[in-house]
């Protein structure tokens, strides 16, 4: 397919942002429920090395739009024809601001102006770090995906939010039909031995559960639109919710809705990536996988088994210096 035509999305939120902070107490206070740990908004100050991989690994990307409540980087070059800074406020509804969820921040990408029917949304804890082709994301014009079932929805945090994502997936799809009908898809040789898990899952009556990688999603624009026209009122309340919560559906609901609509071309996006927990025990190992280049995509997630955050911040600073000793053309210094 014509590559000149897929976009990137990155939010970005700096937690040490005097104004930032102050709404977000003010909010908090009010809020009785929802997730207001501080792990959620803490900046690692690794987002240069995010501009370094795209630019040295995917320099095929269009536009990346850059997504932030209204404060950027100081060091960044908002000149670079390929950025598109985008505030909350340009894109998302007015009733849902502001907003501290990342839930209601991702199921309205699809109003960002210019966007592409077909873009890349990213996290800035998502580090490429060796040559990553179109095809890696996008093939006959299809998001690739790795469409292999589990038998339960993703552990940890986010379960409540997949299970509510199966709901409304289970409502409007009958799972046997779209298999059949996509059965190529479906069980592709590309997943290798974890076929096996479709062809077991496929005699249960609904979709229970996908691998949900932690990993760059690509997306349609207009699977959005068809998402938002028909689960409404489960959108709406997810996202006038300040802060994320268990009854929220998240992104992964437009991604299931791309799967069991058979709007995706099947690859094995978790081939040559990683998802590392940041703790005291694990920094060193995950900076000498850096060094190494040892992955193609690194997914670096927060976690609160850090005694000196400082520290670790800078050892991972150093480790990425190795790799990116030179600043990108997003960079102003």
């Amino acid at each position: 397919m014509n590559t000149s035509g897929i976009d990137i999305v990155l939010p970005w939120v700096n937690g040490q942002d005097k104004e930032w902070q102050q709404s977000f107490r003010q909010h908090a206070g009010r809020s009785p429920i929802g997730d207001t740990s501080s792990i959620r908004f803490r900046d690692w100050d690794l987002l240069r090395y995010w501009f370094r991989g795209i630019e040295k690994f995917m320099p095929w990307i269009d536009k990346i739009h850059f997504v932030t409540s209204g404060h950027i980087p100081d060091w960044l070059n908002l000149e670079h024809p390929q950025l598109n800074w985008v505030k909350h406020e340009d894109f998302i509804p007015h009733e849902y601001l502001p907003t501290f969820s990342a839930n209601a921040i991702e199921l309205n990408l699809h109003r960002i102006e210019s966007l592409s029917e077909h873009f890349i949304y990213f996290n800035d804890d998502l580090y490429v770090l060796n040559p990553v082709k179109p095809s890696r994301f996008f093939k006959k014009g299809l998001p690739c995906d790795y469409a292999v079932m589990t038998s339960k929805p993703s552990d940890g945090t986010i379960i409540h939010m997949a299970i509510n994502d199966l709901d409304i997936i289970d409502s409007y799809f009958n799972k046997h039909q779209q298999i059949r009908k996509f059965w190529k898809k479906w069980f592709s040789l590309n997943y290798g031995f974890s076929l096996l898990s479709n062809a077991f899952l496929f005699t249960w009556r609904d979709f229970s559960g996908f691998v949900d990688p932690h990993l760059p999603n690509a997306f349609l624009k207009s699977t959005y639109h068809e998402v938002w026209s028909q689960a409404t009122s489960a959108l709406h309340l997810t996202c006038r919710s300040r802060f994320r919560s268990n009854s929220d559906v998240n992104q992964w609901l437009i991604r299931y809705w791309q799967l069991a609509a058979g709007k995706f071309h099947p690859y094995n996006t978790v081939k040559d990536t990683t998802f590392v927990d940041i703790t005291d025990h694990s920094l060193l190992h995950i900076c000498d996988q850096i060094r190494r280049q040892e992955y193609d995509i690194m997914c670096l997630n927060d976690s609160v088994e850090i005694l000196d955050f400082k520290r670790a911040k800078n050892t991972l600073k150093r480790s990425f210096k190795e790799v990116f000793p030179l600043k990108s053309a997003f960079e102003k210094y």
